[in-house]
């Protein structure tokens, strides 16, 4: 059954990410950014810094809040617990840096969860921080607006793409009528919604929008009792791209010119620092790294040839990604059958640096981009 979501752009919320009513901050204040998903728990801290911010701080743990959640509907008690812990060292770090600006976001495995609002509870009677579960809708416009800068002028449609650990969101956005000076500033200004902003024509359009409800967690959890390697990734992938029949992109297959994917998450960076074979991984040359649909399949192939052993023993794939690589991989590969590009950004930046984005687009503490 194909995911349901509302049509087009005009789903979208268009209030702000940030309640309008809040006192102004200055420019030097911090803020932080924490992204709990099916998972991973990561918070950054950051000050505005120009057009874009600089992190003082940061935090990341796979904390597998969603283990067990395709079966029970349920989060576990061990899960709410390990995931409690790294909140703990979270809250620290915080009142470290004496953090008053903050967003706190759950996201798939807490929408789907029975027992979601008693572990928000169970958070803010353990650790006093204000977690809030986000709609699917909601962190899509984030994980766009976060990867704003990395639009090229030629870019006359670009497809959004966020793999997450439970979910995978991907917007479609039309930029032909925007002047190509303009386009990167035109994703940052969706920060304010996903409708066209008042005063600023034209502007970036949102076509159409959809989370499905498959990230590189739950679709390895779907097929988990297939033994076969190989038959497993052909499955999850077909599967995948089943779940797309009704992304309104999804017919038209990919545009000759002007067509740009982004790719945001652990799995595109982790594909993108096997292609340039990084031992200790850099995120400089991974971030904004340009990848075609050959390259991509190259390393698919070679994930496919070491087995699960050899995904284990690599250092390029790391200890905390080995199991999740090739579900994530399956998504990617149906990405790319369906869209093939010379043009796909590998993007390491998303949620978080969205959240940060937008609480410091709301202040006004950020200059616009050149």
């Amino acid at each position: 059954m194909a995911p349901k979501r509302p049509r087009a752009a005009g789903a979208f919320p268009k209030k702000p990410v940030e309640p309008p009513a809040r006192p102004t901050a200055d420019s030097g204040e911090l803020y932080a950014a924490l992204d709990l998903g099916t998972n991973s728990c990561r918070m950054l801290i950051a000050r505005p810094n120009g057009a874009q911010f600089h992190v003082v701080d940061s935090f990341s743990k796979a904390v597998q809040l969603g283990q067990g959640l395709e079966a029970y509907g349920r989060l576990s008690r061990s899960s709410m617990a390990r995931t409690v812990q790294a909140l703990q060292i979270c809250r620290r770090k915080i009142e470290k840096h004496n953090v008053r600006r903050m967003r706190l976001v759950a996201t798939e495995a807490c929408r789907r969860a029975r027992n979601a609002r008693d572990f928000i509870r169970y958070v803010r009677r353990e650790t006093g921080l204000p977690l809030e579960i986000i709609p699917a809708e909601e962190e899509a416009r984030l994980a766009v607006i976060s990867c704003g800068s990395l639009v090229r002028p030629t870019t006359e449609q670009v497809l959004v793409v966020d793999i997450g650990g439970g979910s995978t969101e991907l917007v479609w956005i039309d930029l032909e009528d925007v002047p190509p000076g303009d386009r990167a500033r035109a994703i940052m200004r969706l920060s304010e919604g996903f409708s066209t902003p008042e005063g600023f024509a034209p502007a970036a359009r949102v076509v159409d929008w959809i989370s499905v409800p498959l990230g590189v967690a739950t679709l390895k959890d779907q097929y988990a009792d297939v033994e076969d390697d190989a038959a497993r990734f052909a499955l999850m992938s077909w599967y995948f791209e089943e779940k797309l029949a009704n992304f309104t992109p999804y017919a038209l297959g990919s545009p000759q010119d002007g067509f740009q994917i982004i790719g945001t998450s652990g799995t595109v960076t982790t594909v993108a620092a096997c292609h340039l074979n990084l031992r200790r991984y850099d995120r400089n040359r991974v971030d904004g790294l340009m990848m075609n649909t050959g390259e991509i399949d190259a390393v698919i192939r070679s994930f496919l040839r070491m087995g699960p052993a050899g995904r284990r023993a690599d250092p390029r794939i790391g200890r905390d990604r080995h199991s999740l690589i090739m579900s994530g991989a399956a998504i990617l590969q149906a990405l790319m059958r369906v869209w093939p590009t010379n043009q796909l950004s590998v993007a390491d930046r998303g949620l978080r640096e969205g959240l940060l984005y937008a609480q410091m687009a709301a202040d006004g503490v950020l200059e616009e981009l050149e």
